[in-house]
């Protein structure tokens, strides 16, 4: 009975590491270091609105600018986003923080009626930037 307790132990530690390191949390940029889940280095989801006049592209992939509720964080994303990305979107982008930059290795746009589903409130913040961002000058 012992031995059945110590593995059923084990085998459930070994589990709850397996998954809380398989996690991304979901992180608006202005959560980034501030909201648990959101710090260090981590591997997270984060959402913000493409910055006007932030995008570049070249060789080793893009960069642009992620902004929500007036707080700002660099991406550098290894290829191209392609599809639908532009500028003045709400968009998630997958990866971690290294340094001051977001390293991201895939870019999700708003647009599937699943993602609208599931993320009402937060689609709901993300529009109203992406209206503010817009009507910038840039």
């Amino acid at each position: 009975m012992v031995v059945v307790a110590l593995a059923v132990v084990a085998g459930g530690f070994v589990v709850t590491q397996f998954l809380t390191s398989a996690i991304d949390y979901y992180c608006n940029v202005d959560e980034i270091g501030t909201k648990q889940g959101c710090e260090g280095d981590r591997r997270m989801r984060v959402q913000g609105v493409v910055e006007k006049g932030s995008f570049t592209r070249d060789a080793s992939g893009s960069t642009f600018t992620l902004e929500f509720n007036g707080d700002t964080v660099r991406v550098a994303y290894a290829g191209d986003p392609g599809g639908v990305f532009q500028e003045c979107i709400p968009v998630v982008a997958h990866g971690r923080v290294v340094g001051a930059v977001f390293e991201s290795d895939r870019i999700e746009v708003k647009h599937s009626n699943q993602y609208v589903e599931k993320n009402e409130t937060r689609l709901a913040e993300s529009d109203e930037e992406a209206a503010a961002c817009s009507l910038r000058e840039g």
